[in-house]
């Protein structure tokens, strides 16, 4: 499966943004579970929020916990991460990825398939 995220952009604290991950690929999207993930200059790679394959499951990492929705359409072979309320400790740039599990995996070793990135960036 291939992912393309999009929906990055530079936004002032407290305005929102939709990240937008898109699968394509032979394989049915709705197989595998998808973790957005975020890196900041000189930190590791963390989970932000993660989806089970048909959407009934979902985890979120604290520090997002009212503000980060996830979500995902299988129809679409798509998958949302809905921001609100930004900071700017959420300047990074975000990854969706997908792993064939019927979980929602945490772990960054666990997810086999990975976009390439879309930068967001909150000034205060």
């Amino acid at each position: 499966v291939q992912l393309q995220a999009s929906g990055g952009g530079l936004v002032q604290a407290g305005d929102s943004l939709r990240l937008t991950c898109a699968a394509s690929g032979r394989t049915s999207f709705s197989s595998y579970a998808v973790g957005w993930f975020r890196q900041a200059p000189g930190k590791e790679r963390e989970l932000v929020a993660a989806i089970n394959r048909n959407g009934g499951s979902s985890y979120y990492v604290d520090s997002v916990k009212g503000r980060f929705t996830i979500s995902r359409d299988n129809a679409k072979n798509t998958v949302y991460l809905q921001m609100n309320s930004l900071k700017p400790e959420d300047t990074a740039v975000y990854y969706c990825a997908a792993d064939y599990n019927s979980g929602c995996p945490r772990s960054v070793l666990v997810y086999d398939y990975w976009g390439q990135g879309t930068k967001v960036t909150v000034s205060s």
